[in-house]
């Protein structure tokens, strides 16, 4: 296995506009739509040749729900805190605030507005 293995992540919604909304406020940032055939895909910026995982915001035609789910995914961070400050106000909830994980740094957990549950990663 090569290290940071993951390469891609999707996360799945019911209301798109409300998921842009949330993680582009949550991480301060613009997603870029893809062209997805039936499926509705909004990226997180990226760079294909930089290492780390890239992904998207999902909504299937029908079949595919939301939340409730067991992939959790971790974005990136300075200090998690940041983000953190700003989920409830975007319209999610947060779970577990800034806390240690040792010499691994330190994470932030919440809910997105269509229960998915993710992680915020930052050394400091």
């Amino acid at each position: 296995m090569t290290p940071n293995p993951v390469r891609w992540f999707e996360i799945y919604v019911q209301d798109m506009p409300r998921a842009l909304r949330f993680y582009e406020t949550v991480f301060a940032t613009r997603l870029e739509q893809l062209p997805a055939g039936d499926l509705e895909m909004w990226a997180f910026p990226q760079k294909m040749e930089a290492p780390g995982a890239a992904g998207t915001l999902v909504k299937a035609p029908a079949g595919i729900v939301s939340g409730g789910n067991s992939t959790l995914v971790y974005f990136a961070s300075d200090d998690c805190a940041v983000e953190a400050a700003r989920i409830e106000a975007a319209g999610g909830k947060l779970y577990r605030d800034k806390i240690s994980i040792g010499p691994y740094g330190f994470i932030a957990l919440a809910q997105d507005p269509d229960g998915n549950m993710f992680g915020i990663h930052s050394t400091q």
